[in-house]
């Protein structure tokens, strides 16, 4: 397959495994998106304001969601804080809840209530429970400000955390989400079967220099050096299933992103959700122009890998019908990413990543 000649391209539906739907006005106007990015399952973060803590709040939200856009599969999460109890872990299992989000506390937006240096002692009965009742354990993989070296990125800082974790409870599900670095792809390689890592599609274009300049560009975790970058298209390429999509497109309202005067800083997060798989296959032909990738390592299956059955299997989905079910084309109409979307009274816009960037037109196969 030479990925930059193909004018149509079918796949399953992309199973986006990391993202942020936010509240209110905003969340009436992205959750729509989801569709629009060939998505139709997703992970919800649960760091909303106040965070999400008891399995009534998770379903509440979760029926939220499903009153706005009903198509969609929304994986729904608790927020790691010290109200998690064993006996919450049977009740979420029981519930249907698929994960718990552990956040190192004040790393990144709404991280205020997160977890101190000590989580894995504080935390090891929530993690023997959840070992137990089989659910999932995201984490955000940096360490804040004094905690780190600041020789190494704050998601190296955290590595080691991660492979103690996974020695103490081998059988418990982890994700490193949003590996940044190509020492977080190494460590995720080093552990067992257990613990897999998504990957962005913002990490797979951008690099440290876009997101100094860039308001729109700047995340946590920060984009890294161009090795680093060519480290994740290479993960990507190679259909290594320990790897999956997960967007973690976080939106925020245009006048706060791009309000920067007087040293205020922009909030941390991409906004990708409207074009999630386009963006992916958008940065694989960019690695394919500069030889990061020859034309040969992006396949038809290991596109399907990364953006739809790797994910799925770690989460133990089942896996999207080959035959008569659903099925995302893209076809290649000279279609641009604009700037933002708005919502439909005009109150609320949110600047879109790598806008007036060229992108495969998506539509819905039914």
């Amino acid at each position: 397959m030479r990925l930059r000649e193909i004018q149509r391209l079918e796949l399953p539906p992309s199973a986006d495994m990391h993202v942020h739907l936010r509240q209110g006005q905003v969340m009436q106007l992205v959750v729509p998106q989801i569709l629009k990015g060939g998505v139709d399952t997703v992970f919800v973060m649960p760091n909303l304001q106040p965070p999400i803590t008891t399995v009534a709040q998770a379903l509440e939200y979760k029926a939220l969601l499903q009153a706005i856009e009903p198509k969609v599969h929304y994986l729904m999460s608790l927020y790691l804080h010290p109200s998690i109890t064993p006996e919450v872990i049977a009740e979420a299992a029981a519930a249907g809840i698929a994960g718990v989000k552990l956040y190192p506390q004040g790393v990144t937006t709404n991280s205020e209530s997160g977890v101190p240096a000590n989580f894995l002692d504080a935390y090891s009965p929530v993690f023997a429970a959840m070992e137990k009742h089989d659910l999932v354990l995201n984490l955000h993989g940096e360490w804040p400000g004094p905690l780190s070296d600041r020789n190494i990125s704050l998601e190296e800082a955290f590595l080691p955390e991660l492979k103690k974790l996974h020695q103490k409870f081998p059988a418990l599900r982890c994700v490193l989400e949003h590996c940044s670095t190509a020492a977080a792809l190494d460590a995720v390689r080093s552990c067992g079967p257990t613990v897999a890592g998504t990957i962005t599609a913002h990490h797979l274009y951008l690099t440290g220099d876009d997101s100094e300049v860039d308001p729109l560009a700047f995340c946590k975790p920060i984009p890294k050096t161009p090795l680093d970058r060519d480290a994740l298209v290479r993960a990507v390429g190679s259909g290594d299933s320990k790897f999956f999509f997960g967007s973690d497109s976080a939106p925020h309202p245009l006048a706060n992103k791009m309000n920067t005067q007087h040293g205020h800083p922009a909030p941390a997060g991409v906004f990708t959700q409207p074009f999630a798989t386009q963006l992916v296959i958008l940065a694989l032909e960019g690695a394919i122009e500069t030889g990061v990738l020859q034309e040969d390592q992006v396949t038809q299956d290991q596109l399907e890998r990364f953006l739809s059955r790797s994910g799925r299997r770690f989460y133990k989905l089942p896996e999207p019908a080959t035959e008569g079910g659903a099925r995302i084309v893209l076809t290649r109409r000279g279609e641009l990413i604009p700037k933002s979307i708005t919502s439909a009274d005009q109150t609320v816009e949110i600047g879109l990543s790598k806008s007036q960037s060229p992108v495969f037109s998506l539509s819905w196969q039914l």
